[in-house]
């Protein structure tokens, strides 16, 4: 039986539409269907999940988060240059690239290469929209519980 309302815990199917500040689109689900997420256990944004709070079956809603809520702020040492060196032989760098790189904490982190020099590249582990304020247009479709 459907909720009146979102909350957290329900188990929701929405459609969203995402822009940069200029008008930019940078994402939607309208070609691919709902995303369907559990709020508060942050599988999207936290505060995309939170604007669906309170939201019922039908809303719409338009959220403007600021780069601290959405994809973080950038951060310059997640920038590095490295030697072509360190690359397997098999990857052609090139600017646009993403990488898997592993780190000393036994993670691994997916970087962009930004610029290829004679024996040197540089990679950004920022997320591509860090530091950018987005702006997200919210249809709540379902609420499953």
């Amino acid at each position: 039986m459907a909720e009146s309302q979102a909350a957290a815990g329900s188990i929701v199917r929405v459609h969203y539409n995402g822009y940069l500040e200029d008008g930019t689109p940078i994402g939607s689900s309208r070609e691919t269907g709902p995303v369907e997420f559990t709020i508060g256990e942050s599988t999207l944004i936290p505060a995309f999940e939170d604007a669906v709070v309170g939201m019922e079956e039908g809303d719409t809603k338009t959220v403007s988060l600021e780069p601290e809520d959405a994809f973080g702020e950038r951060r310059e040492d997640l920038v590095r240059t490295i030697g072509k060196d360190q690359l397997p032989s098999h990857i052609d760098p090139q600017v646009g690239k993403f990488l898997e790189i592993h780190v000393e904490e036994g993670e691994n982190v997916r970087a962009q290469i930004t610029d290829v020099a004679e024996d040197m590249l540089t990679i950004d582990a920022n997320h591509p929209l860090a530091g950018r304020k987005v702006t997200f247009e919210i249809e709540l479709v379902e609420i499953e519980k």
